[in-house]
Order: C-alpha cells, then structure tokens, then sequence
C-alpha cells in the first residue's frame, strides 16, 4: 500500500473515532449520573457500557497510528498485526466488564432490598443513547467498509451495541416503572449478555488471524477459479491464504507447462499475481510458485544433481562421441525424478537426415549410463 494510502487510511480512522470517543464519553458519564439520579442500575451498567466504547475508541487510535506504519527491516510484513492484537485485548477487557456487571446484577436479584425504582430521567437519557448510538455505528461501519478495517467494523458494532443495551434498558425502565421492579436488574443481566457476547466475538475472531486461518472456504474457491481462468496456468495446488490486518495474503503453486523458458514462467507468475491483487480489494501481496509439474503427484526431484554435476556426467558419457564437442547447448527439465535433457547442435555438423538421426541415438545410447537420466532429445538449428 502506497504512503498516501496509508496516511488517508490513518486520517479517515482517527476522524471516525475521535467523534465517536467524544460522543461515547458524554453518554457514558449522562448515563451514570442519570442512572444514579433516576435510580436505573440498568442505566448505570449501560453508561459503563459506553465508558468501555471509549476505551475501544483510545484502542483504536493506538492501533491505527502503530499499525499503518509501513513494512520496515523488523517486520517485513508490516505492522497490521498490532491493529489484531489490540482487538484481542478490546475483547477480553470487554468481558471482564460483562462478569462484574453480571455478578453485581445477580446479588441484586436475589436481595429484594437492593432493587432500584427508575423514573422518567432514565428513560429519556435511555433514549437518546439509542438514537444517537445508532447513528454513529452507521457512521463508523461506512467508513469501516471504505477502508476494509475489521478493528472499525468491531468498534462500529460495539456502537450499536451499546444502543441495543440502551433499548434494553429503556423495556427494563418502563417495567419497573409500572412496578415490576425486577425488571431493571434483569434488563442489566441483557446488556450483560451483550458486552461478553461482542467481547467473545472481536477476541474470537482475531485471535483466529493470529494463527493464520485462511479466508472463507467461498472466498478462496473464488481466488482458485480467478487463477485458473489466468493464459499459462494449467493447474494450481497449496494454495494459502491467511489475513493480516484488513488485508488478506495469497501463497500459491501454479502449474506450467514443463518445456517453457523461465522468463515465460516468471511471467505467468507476475500475471497471477498483478491480476489477483487488481482484482481482489483485500489481497495486498501474492506469492506464486511455479512448478513444471504437480509435485503433489509427481516423484521428487530434490536429490537430482544441478547442472554443474549433470554436465560433467554427460561429458564423460560422451567421451568417446567427437561430435559433442559440438553441443552448443545443453537444456535440463527436472521432471518425475528424472533429469529429461534438450541438446542443441549446429546443422552444419550433418550432411542429411540419416546422419542427424545417427548422431541422435549416439549421444542418447551413451546417456542411459547415467541413471537420473530420463529422455534426450537432440535438436539442430
């Protein structure tokens, strides 16, 4: 991603949440002065509901400036697994919150005496939580989806979570006002639910990225076909995907065809790897591997000699053959745990046909010495 990018990236994420921050603070300190006013402990644990959309908002702002930074000698990735890693402490703070609320609601149930009685105060601030918490997690979620950020999209449901909680609280006010006045302590036991539910959910889900769990099985059979379709590629295995913040990172195996010239594969690969990334908003980086085979299937060639052995091999099966001395060059394909090799001569070196097919079965009949050997074939140009 381009140092533009990065920078309006940053700007759009601290904009978005720094108007969030200011809202959730002021609904968060309302909410529990209202609640103790208005004697709403439903209230009181939905303002703690909002203080805690402030501590994701601080999170957020932490994440974004450290993990826009660019990739540097230490991290060759980048640092968009700083961004994950604060959602896993999000999520976790967030249900330590749940339990205490949870608890403090529970001992209230089961003490008559400690019931609380709401009144209109709570149930008017009630209200403007959902509103104005609907409209900043409709705010955040656009710009979420604009940037591709799953730390925005998290803190935008954490939005309307704290206005569900609020709707919550507003059924709880208006039972107890009409003198069910357990209801308060039950509704608490709701908003309860919904802080360790989202806290779960943001944890769950990042810890997932940190140990690299591929994309959705739709998405990747997505990418599978996207390459497939690609001019050159005749086949693909081990194909990886993994995210990295709101990005998404694509290991592959393509198969060509096994007599190309390297520059015509790397150029299949630089294609499947251009296209992929032009085509797929969250794949930032692709790295294809070429194979001239399917090495799933194939026997391994990683014990065959390289070049440097194989041609002295050659040369000292050719000894007694003159006419190698000719060879101007010698072509190697590693292919099914055989060396298969491609021999070029000057047509000079033959008068007619017959003598060029001699020379042929001279130089394969003193090859098959040489047992990594697989087929030769002698060209004359």
């Amino acid at each position: 991603m381009a140092t533009e990018a990065i920078d309006q990236r940053y700007k759009e994420t601290r904009k978005v949440t720094l108007i969030g921050s200011v809202l959730d603070l002021v609904l968060g300190v309302g909410k529990i002065i209202a609640g103790y006013v208005g004697n709403s402990q439903a209230l009181i644990a939905d303002g703690i509901h909002s203080l805690s959309d402030l501590v994701t908002d601080v999170l957020v702002l932490i994440a974004a400036k450290h993990g826009s930074r660019e990739a540097d000698e230490d991290h060759p990735y980048g640092h968009a697994r700083i961004e994950t890693m604060m959602t896993v402490a999000l999520g976790m703070a967030l249900i330590a919150v749940a339990l205490g609320l949870g608890y403090d609601a529970i001992r209230r149930l089961f003490d008559p005496e400690l019931l609380l009685n709401p009144g209109w105060l709570a149930l008017v601030v009630a209200i403007i939580s959902i509103v104005s918490k609907e409209a900043i997690y409709h705010y955040t979620l656009r710009v979420a989806i604009k940037l591709r950020s799953n730390l925005l999209k998290a803190n935008a449901w954490h939005s309307r979570s704290d206005a569900i909680s609020s709707v919550i609280v507003m059924i709880g006010v208006i039972g107890s006002m009409a003198g069910l006045t357990y209801l308060d302590a039950i509704a608490t036991i709701g908003v309860v639910y919904m802080i360790a539910k989202i806290g779960w959910e943001l944890s769950w889900h990042s810890m997932r990225e940190l140990v690299d769990t591929a994309l959705d099985a739709e998405r990747v059979e997505e990418i599978r076909e996207f390459i497939k379709d690609i001019d050159g590629v005749e086949g693909l295995h081990l194909l990886k995907t993994r995210r990295m913040g709101a990005d998404a990172l694509v290991d592959v195996h393509i198969q060509v065809s096994a007599r190309l010239s390297v520059s015509e594969g790397h150029q299949i690969s630089e294609a499947v790897r251009r296209r992929l990334i032009e085509s797929m908003d969250e794949i930032s980086d692709v790295m294809v591997h070429i194979d001239p085979e399917n090495d799933e299937d194939g026997q391994p060639c990683c014990s065959l000699p390289l070049r440097r052995e194989m041609e002295v091999m050659l040369r000292q099966a050719w000894a007694d053959i003159p006419i190698s001395n000719k060879i101007e060059y010698i072509t190697l394909h590693y292919l099914d745990g055989k060396v298969h090799v491609d021999l070029q001569l000057p047509m000079n070196v033959c008068t007619d046909s017959g003598q060029a097919q001699q020379i042929a079965a001279s130089l394969t009949q003193a090859s098959t010495q040489i047992k990594e050997i697989g087929d030769i074939r002698v060209c004359f140009c």
